[in-house]
């Protein structure tokens, strides 16, 4: 089984991430797609981010009737912050016969020689990335890598950001996050 990793915080989950991980499930050669809720980012603050488990649960939600999503807390148990190569290692010993491919940005991309083991994940990992407009220059090292695949899933220019702002300014969301992750967002009195 074949499974893309798409890793995030999802503070909170919204249309965007689902249309995405939605569109490499059933457009690429995977056979399904795993958002791996992450507790705490190495390269981003963690003071704006809500508990873990709220935004594990709004996933859960969000993907409830597609078969083709799933949603993994790996990274809940392991040492914070989690560093991909980490979550990867432990999801392969505890799945042996699931091949792992890594989902990201083509901003990611830009970065990925800063990351930890990075050529550890390229040796035994794909990575499908999708576009960026403006994420600057891809490490020549890395455009022609036989690892690496760019995938043109669409895009929708929507932050969780904005989404926070909006909902912290009583601003409608409509449209921007699932229903049911809007309805626990309003009964939790959550982003206020």
């Amino acid at each position: 089984m074949r499974v893309g990793l798409l890793f995030g915080s999802f503070n909170p989950i919204h249309v965007g991430h689902l249309i995405l991980a939605n569109y490499m499930a059933t457009n690429t050669t995977l056979d399904a797609v795993w958002l791996v809720v992450s507790p705490q980012n190495p390269f981003k603050p963690s003071s704006s981010l809500l508990h873990e488990f709220d935004r594990l649960h709004m996933v859960r939600l969000a993907i409830a009737d597609n078969t083709d999503l799933g949603v993994t807390d790996i990274e809940f148990r392991m040492p914070k912050p989690s560093y991909t190569i980490d979550s990867l290692t432990y999801l392969q010993e505890r799945y042996p016969t699931y091949q792992f491919a890594l989902i990201m940005g083509e901003d990611n991309l830009v970065t990925f020689p800063k990351w930890k083991n990075h050529e550890q994940i390229l040796e035994f990992h794909e990575i499908l990335v999708y576009p960026r407009p403006g994420s600057g220059k891809v490490p020549d090292v890395l455009k022609n890598h036989p690892k690496i695949t760019v995938v043109p899933a669409p895009l929708l220019d929507i932050s969780a950001t904005f989404i926070r702002q909006c909902l912290k300014e009583g601003k409608s969301t409509r449209y921007l996050l699932p229903e049911a992750v809007l309805d626990y967002i309003q009964i939790k009195k959550l982003y206020l």
